[in-house]
């Protein structure tokens, strides 16, 4: 097997990645517009997007640290609005989407166009979440947007199976649909269950961070083909177990949690980067397998069911939002308030990303009778305009529209004031808890010991309400930011130290490397309080 490719994929698009965080521009644009002109590029290698790779060893890392991420709480105040998209705007997008495919082009079965309409239903988890935090959207709407394409997949991917099977001739009913439906569902959810207690269990027993974190790695797909192997929904699985794993993630130890959220996000910035500049390289695939279709038809038919997609979207959105208010006054009296402009953001926040494209390549070339699947070339075609459709024109377009909209995000003072609120009342439990182990003679200290608790204590108390207050007319710094900084400046000026003693020889590295490790850890509580990523 040759590596070489591989290894170019990764660390161009990782480079990538990360020229644009230096940009106003969502790397995932930046990713696929780098594979559309790559694809093209001489001596670049053709990379085939693969679905039996995709599905079972790039979606779970990738759904789990999302979910690993979501707040279990915030998916659960808005189930409503979550389940509506995720399940109801995914198959009511494979009928619609599908219906409309078959009415564009003539030869086309109504069984394809339902396969059509099943792959492109449902937004991507990577791009929603990626837009949302580089847009810094109003939490709700980002909640009900993570939470719609943590779940849609496992709709998608059933409501494919079923039209697959009517189109390839294996037969296929409503009834069997329903009980496929369900069992994908319900049996997925089941399989979750079943396993984040006990998984949950052995990684909080462990004692050492390094067998922790491996496990973590390792959760995603045990719960994704422990699910699929049933015939449940491995996307559910997953899920379920990563909400309930990051709820209790504060009963894990503190250097396993450090060190996951490093592990977890180098695995995401990878695979983030390399799907989304696959998706771009798919281009020369898709091109060549036309066939019978000439570029310039297939583009009207793209440009069509673009716009179908779009469409039928807001056409569910916006019923979707307001009818079950209107009908339900105790919806009216539990959810907050809202208006059109939040539909409007949700309807066209819906970019498609790699698992429609997984999807897609998986359809079989021949029906259950030898013959070439109908349209199949051109369903991956549409597909991929769909897809880098809606990630360039919603994805570029969407920050301006959220000015235009004068949409508020987050207010970063109320959440500084219920960060310190939070952090008072901590502090003083803290402190309550030191006087009773200090009126303990078995935990006698000298004064000043005992005094420097008590100082790191007020100072972790003052720290947030200080971003409140004034700042260094100098500097422009707050007090705390200018303490956080002045300890970082000390810690490198020891770091040097130990350097320069085992230059020296005075010292080993062995011994280096564990006085390091002290100064590590400080600093890193210094940068997470600093709030940097």
């Amino acid at each position: 097997m040759d590596v070489l490719p591989l290894v170019a994929l990764v660390a161009g698009s990782a480079a990538i990645a990360g020229a644009a965080r230096r940009t106003p521009v969502a790397a995932p644009l930046l990713l696929v517009a780098a594979g559309l002109v790559a694809a093209y590029i001489p001596g670049v290698p053709e990379y085939a997007l693969d679905p039996h790779i995709v599905l079972p060893l790039v979606l779970p890392p990738l759904l789990y640290t999302a979910a690993v991420d979501s707040s279990y709480l915030d998916l659960r105040a808005n189930i409503r609005p979550v389940a509506l998209l995720s399940v109801g705007y995914v198959l009511f997008a494979t009928l619609a989407v599908g219906w409309l495919a078959h009415r564009l082009v003539s030869d086309l079965p109504l069984a394809t166009g339902l396969v059509l309409g099943a792959v492109v239903a449902p937004p991507d988890a990577v791009a929603a979440t990626a837009i949302a935090r580089k847009l810094g959207l109003p939490s709700r709407i980002t909640t009900i947007l993570q939470g719609e394409s943590l779940l849609n997949d496992a709709t998608a991917i059933t409501a494919f199976k079923v039209a697959l099977a009517a189109a390839v001739g294996a037969g296929a009913s409503w009834g069997s649909g329903i009980g496929e439906f369900a069992l994908a569902s319900v049996g997925g959810v089941g399989v979750g269950l079943l396993l984040m207690v006990p998984l949950h269990w052995l990684r909080s027993r462990l004692t050492e961070a390094l067998l922790q974190n491996t496990l973590s790695l390792l959760i995603p797909f045990v719960a994704y083909a422990a699910a699929e192997q049933v015939g449940a929904s491995g996307v559910l699985a997953v899920v379920v177990v990563a909400l309930y794993l990051g709820h209790r993630s504060w009963q894990v130890d503190f250097e396993t949690r450090l060190q996951e959220a490093a592990v977890w996000k180098m695995v995401a910035f990878v695979l983030e980067s390399a799907v989304f500049a696959l998706i771009g390289l798919q281009l020369p695939v898709v091109l060549r397998g036309l066939g019978e279709y000439g570029v310039g038809e297939a583009l009207g038919y793209a440009v069509g069911i673009f716009v179908a997609v779009v469409v039928v979207r807001f056409i569910w959105v916006f019923p979707a939002t307001f009818v079950p208010r209107a009908l339900f006054p105790r919806l009216r009296e539990r959810e907050p308030d809202t208006d059109w402009t939040a539909p409007v953001i949700v309807g066209w926040a819906g970019m498609r990303g790699v698992v429609s494209m997984a999807i897609a390549f998986s359809i079989p070339l021949t029906l259950d009778d030898g013959k070439p699947f109908p349209g199949r070339n051109l369903v991956l075609f549409l597909t991929f305009a769909v897809v880098i459709g809606t990630l360039v024109v919603q994805g570029l377009t969407l920050p301006p529209l959220i000015r235009l909209l004068k949409l508020p995000g987050r207010d970063r003072q109320a959440d500084t004031l219920a960060e310190a609120q939070a952090q008072s009342e901590a502090s003083a439990a803290a402190e309550r808890r030191l006087d009773e182990l200090l009126a303990d003679d078995a935990n006698a200290l000298p004064q000043p010991l005992a005094d420097r608790l008590r100082t790191v204590l007020e100072r972790r108390r003052n720290a947030v309400w200080e971003r409140l207050g004034a700042v260094n007319e100098v500097t422009g710094e707050s007090a705390d930011e200018t303490y956080r900084r002045l300890s970082r400046e000390m810690i490198e000026a020891e770091r040097a130290v130990f350097v320069e003693l085992r230059d020296r020889r005075r010292i080993d590295d062995e011994m280096m490397r564990t006085l390091l490790r002290r100064l590590d850890l400080e600093e890193a509580a210094v940068y997470r309080e600093d709030g940097s990523d």
